[in-house]
């Protein structure tokens, strides 16, 4: 067979069995250091914590809870030990001076946690909204945390499904302020165990498996892949490098680590953004209600246009 997940091993499309093959060993979960400086291989004053408090917010608009500070420490200190630094002081200030360096400390201090087909009511109520598309123009999808790509494939594969076809007419924008999550989304390529949960059909219709050194990978159907454009983007940057208007947008498990002020910022954006008969998806525990006047609830956090249209 022609199609490689790599120069490693060949594909072939992926199924699941009663033998089901071995899950990627899990990553070694982080290291929390214990809260006495001694335990600790560099000092981290309170000072510290709140500089790094403050540059995150500023940047990146993430409130960082006081609780924090190990999971801070945890992982900045190990760029500390990459680039030789020996206080936090000496590595903020290379931080802000290094732009390749600033990328990664905020690709440390970004949480990424996501997983196919999460909230399945979001799925069914999209698939829906999907087959009454008509029209010659592609449906626009824009998913704004795309994390490591289990959100915009789950959204491709269900535009694949809806139109019983691999070339559905959908366009999928997929935005992360994480580039090295965007590098993984991009090469669409999966452990095992990220995708033990899918059905045997939707493995077999939309990923191959790999074999040789990739046995324990799964990677999506190139197909599917060209369905979506991946790239990077800060919510709070002024100016954002993608067009609208969007039939359907998808902001879910962002809007929490923003405050009030900063998330009725990002929604007055996405307003214009998105079709007057659009639908905003949120994440299960977030909630626009102090946003009234520009979004409508719809229930289970999906959301329209105040100046919507009657459904």
């Amino acid at each position: 067979m022609t199609e490689k997940l790599s120069s490693h091993g060949p594909l072939r499309p992926a199924s699941t069995s009663a033998g089901r093959p071995a899950s990627l060993r899990p990553a070694a979960p982080e290291r929390v250091p214990g809260t006495a400086p001694s335990d600790r291989e560099f000092a981290f004053s309170a000072t510290d914590f709140e500089r790094v408090r403050a540059l995150i917010y500023k940047h990146a608009g993430i409130s960082l809870s006081p609780v924090k500070q190990d999971m801070v420490y945890s992982r900045l200190a190990r760029r500390l030990r990459a680039r030789g630094d020996r206080t936090f002081t000496a590595y903020l200030d290379r931080a802000e001076r290094e732009p390749e360096e600033w990328e990664t400390f905020v690709n440390s201090l970004t949480t990424n946690l996501t997983s196919f087909f999460r909230e399945a009511h979001h799925v069914e109520l999209l698939a829906e909204r999907m087959k009454k598309h008509v029209g010659r123009n592609p449906l626009r999808i824009w998913c704004s945390a795309a994390s490591t790509g289990e959100e915009p494939y789950s959204l491709a594969i269900t535009a694949c499904e809806a139109f019983n076809s691999m070339t559905p007419p959908v366009q999928i924008i997929a935005t992360d302020i994480d580039t090295n999550v965007l590098a993984t989304a991009d090469k669409g390529v999966y452990g095992l165990d990220r995708v033990d949960r899918l059905s045997r059909e939707r493995m077999q219709r939309f990923f191959l498996k790999g074999t040789g050194t990739q046995a324990g990978f799964a990677r999506v159907r190139p197909e599917l892949r060209r369905l979506i454009e991946f790239k990077p983007l800060n919510l709070l940057d002024r100016s954002w490098a993608l067009q609208g208007p969007f039939d359907i947008m998808f902001c879910r498990n962002v809007m929490i680590y923003f405050d009030k002020p900063t998330q009725y910022t990002i929604l007055k954006r996405f307003m214009p953004l998105l079709k007057q008969d659009g639908l905003l998806f949120a994440g299960h525990s977030e909630s626009f209600l102090h946003a009234a006047d520009i979004f409508r609830s719809l229930g289970r956090t999906v959301y329209e246009r105040t100046d919507a249209r009657a459904r």
